[in-house]
């Protein structure tokens, strides 16, 4: 059921619609209804609907404003447009905001029912999409770049697993699922006599030229080299990596005078390795330098019971905990992981360089939300004082690092706090200041403190409880209760002076926050000190 505000300055209309369309029977449930532009945006920031369903002229703020409006605070909310102005330029203005339907008066509610359902299921087609990428087919290249240069994770692995082959056979990389490949990474960088590198997308050609004489392969060019995946059955790869990339770098030479270095990955038996086996090729090219030649990681680099990727992958899950876990699961994973290198029995050398990343990473965290005074804290811990862990023991080191890690959990969650709380102070200033400019709003403050408009909304929600619409409002409606008790000044003035162009909207606003209307107040005032 999507949830809908219907905004329009004509009240039989707009209660017309709310209640005569049966919303329910098509999927939508109305959560609110406005009768001009700054209520329908109100409305919108608070109830967070599926589909704005407003009126493109209306009082205080137009529904062309309105759209954009919403566009920055609400931007997964659709907008649908009803308007008796059929004006060309009006449709050219609502479609840069992805209006997803525009209808125009006179509408018969039979007429309107029908174009709701088709945005129905325009929003149902939204969803589907968001939600369902995999059903999208994609082809070989669209497969293959994030496969090896993003790499691939899910919380379930081997349905992750499952889910890359599916892919594959979609896109043509497999015929079946029925298979017993395995899979390496070669990336093949050519140079000319004088070393400069002279790689192109044509040399894509001639590699492929030679690996098909030998396994299955699927290669591209990127970035200034030939990345080929390389998929073959254990027995194949035992008998034929090892010439093929002999027969590349040889025909290089001998046809086209030509020298190239090749880095070759271990072998994996999972797709959802391959990232891993191509930063592994990556670095095996990396041995060559200016001598060229074939270079295998497993040559170059012992397998130890931590690699690289592991590192990388502790590290992120570290910074992820810090920001935003519970202290508990943080002091958790960490155990899991010294249990882990102690069944594995990784080398000292292999828990300091772990070490030493994960207090490189948590560092850089710190340095970017702590203040002066933390800076100093983290100068003086012992720990890193002594980056050095050649003594002590497993535990030992477990014990510090969890410690420390703690603290620095408790520092950024404070950190935080501190920030959300400056933030609002520097957004509560901003409107003390400009509340007399028309042009404030979110994304005017936000820019000016350089944070994002949705972070800085949910920052004031979380520390005041209102939005910065309320704020605003709230600030220019004491100042004019103050002027139009304690001035004689005319009301025109008084609207322009806290940053209201349009009298009427004024008088709108002030008679919804207190009750009375700007006049009103006035007589009130003017009889009580007659009496």
């Amino acid at each position: 059921m999507y949830t809908v505000v219907v905004a329009d300055d004509e009240e039989e209309l707009r209660r017309a619609i709310v209640r005569r369309i049966d919303w329910e029977s098509i999927g939508f449930h109305v959560v609110g209804e406005a009768e001009n532009g700054i209520e329908a945006l109100e409305l919108v920031e608070k109830t967070e609907p599926d589909l704005l369903l407003t009126d493109i002229k209306m009082p205080f703020i137009s529904g062309i404003e309105l759209a954009r409006q919403v566009r920055e605070v609400r931007p997964a909310t659709q907008i649908a447009f009803i308007s008796g102005f059929d004006e060309f330029s009006y449709a050219q203005q609502a479609i840069q905001y992805n209006i997803i339907s525009y209808m125009l008066k006179p509408i018969s509610m039979a007429d309107l029912t029908k174009e709701l359902t088709v945005i129905k299921g325009k929003i149902d087609n939204l969803f589907q999409e968001f939600s369902d990428k995999q059903q999208i087919r994609i082809d070989k290249f669209g497969f293959l770049m994030p496969l090896l240069m993003d790499g691939y994770q899910a919380e379930d692995m081997e349905e992750g697993e499952e889910r890359l082959k599916t892919a594959a056979v979609e896109c043509g990389v497999f015929k079946d699922r029925n298979n017993d490949f395995r899979y390496a990474v070669m990336v093949t960088f050519i140079k000319d006599k004088k070393g400069k590198n002279c790689t192109t997308q044509d040399h894509v050609h001639s590699v492929d030229s030679i690996l098909k004489k030998y396994v299955k392969y699927e290669s591209f060019y990127w970035n200034g080299k030939v990345i080929s995946l390389l998929i073959a059955t254990p027995a194949a790869f035992d008998k034929y990596l090892h010439i093929l990339v002999g027969d590349v770098v040889q025909s290089m030479e001998r046809i086209m005078g030509l020298d190239c270095a090749i880095g070759i990955s271990r072998i994996t038996d999972k797709l959802s390795e391959c990232h891993e086996a191509y930063m592994e090729a990556s670095n095996a090219l990396s041995y060559a330098g200016q001598a060229g030649g074939v270079h295998y990681i497993a040559d170059e680099e012992h397998a130890e019971g931590i690699d690289a990727q592991s590192v990388m992958n502790v590290v992120a899950e570290v910074e992820a905990l810090i920001r935003g876990s519970r202290s508990g699961e943080l002091e958790e994973y960490l155990g899991e992981i010294f249990d882990g290198m102690r069944r594995m029995k990784v080398s000292r050398a292999g828990a300091n360089y772990l070490m030493v990343q994960l207090l490189a990473s948590v560092c850089k965290i710190l340095y970017a939300v702590a203040d002066g005074e933390e800076i100093e804290q983290i100068q003086k811990n012992t720990l890193l004082q002594s980056v050095v862990f050649q003594d002590g023991s497993f535990h030992e080191m477990q014990v510090k690092l969890t410690e420390f890690c703690l603290s620095a959990w408790e520092m950024i969650g404070s950190q935080r706090k501190k920030s959300s709380k400056v933030l609002c102070e520097k957004t509560l200033q901003m409107i003390e200041t400009g509340y007399g400019s028309g042009d404030i709003s979110l994304v005017s403050v936000s820019s000016a403190i350089s944070v994002s408009p949705n972070y800085l909304s949910a920052v004031i929600k979380k520390e005041t409880g209102k939005t910065f619409v309320d704020l605003l409002t709230g600030k220019r409606m004491e100042v004019a209760k103050e002027l139009l008790t304690c001035t004689s000044m005319k009301i025109k003035e008084i609207s322009e002076r806290c940053g209201y162009s349009d009298q009427h909207y004024f008088s709108y606003c002030f008679k919804k926050y207190s009750g009375t209307s700007p006049n009103a107040l006035r007589r009130q005032i003017k009889a009580e000190e007659e009496a």
